[in-house]
């Protein structure tokens, strides 16, 4: 069930991709393996993925260790896409790859203390708020510039895009709006050269609505249900 889930996901992928006049290449897919058990996780390698998805520090120590112990595929990475408190972050730049969830200047600047403690460059992207919902974490759009160009100073970050969540909507055309509005922060960022990089990555786009990120330009789109089934 889970290499047909994988595959049709995929197909789904190369789908909103072509339809976007886009490169199925130019889509990452992550994972998310939240509440998902080891030899799960050891059956969606086996079925070809490689991203995967945490939202808790926690919860991804042990199974990072588990599975580096039992597999020894250097390509399989890491991503955190759950919202990342300043006290965690030590441990957030041994475990992950990515982190999608830098939301302020002060995170940003722990992050870089500590990645800078173990000799790494972080790899981060910023979380951008764009509902007016409670619940969602990220930065606004009015703050957003202050925050990349304090990231711009720290030399153990590198800043390579936006993250966004909408709220849920039963009709992914809904979030359209909001996956359009990210990138248009994006292509306005880069035309106005306020990082170093330009950024490339858009993390946008769950199990319900991930085809429409896509067709908007998601790069990176963080599916969870749609793969390992509805989480217990």
């Amino acid at each position: 069930m889970l290499i047909e889930n994988a595959s049709n996901i995929l197909k789904k992928i190369s789908h909103a991709a072509m339809r976007a006049g886009r490169s199925p290449d130019e889509v990452k897919l992550i994972a998310v393996t939240k509440t998902v058990g080891i030899e799960t996780i050891k059956e969606a390698i086996d079925a070809g993925l490689r991203v995967f998805g945490e939202n808790r520090v926690q919860e991804a120590q042990k199974k990072i260790s588990d599975l580096k112990f039992e597999i020894s595929n250097s390509n399989i990475e890491w991503h955190l896409i759950g919202h990342l408190q300043k006290n965690k972050a030590k441990y957030a730049v041994q475990l992950f790859d990515l982190i999608h969830t830098v939301d302020s200047v002060e995170l940003a600047e722990e992050l870089n203390k500590q990645a800078g403690k173990i000799g790494k460059i972080q790899r981060v992207l910023v979380q951008v708020k764009l509902s007016e919902e409670e619940t969602k974490h990220g930065i606004s759009k009015d703050e957003l510039t202050l925050l990349l160009e304090g990231i711009n100073k720290l030399k153990n970050l590198k800043v390579e895009g936006l993250m966004t969540m909408p709220p849920f909507f039963e009709d992914p055309e809904k979030a359209r709006p909001y996956f359009k509005r990210l990138r248009e922060i994006r292509d306005n960022i880069n035309s106005s050269r306020i990082t170093h990089y330009a950024l490339r990555e858009l993390s946008m786009g769950m199990s319900n609505d991930f085809e429409v990120a896509i067709e908007e330009g998601a790069t990176m789109v963080r599916i969870g249900t749609a793969i390992f089934g509805e989480r217990k």
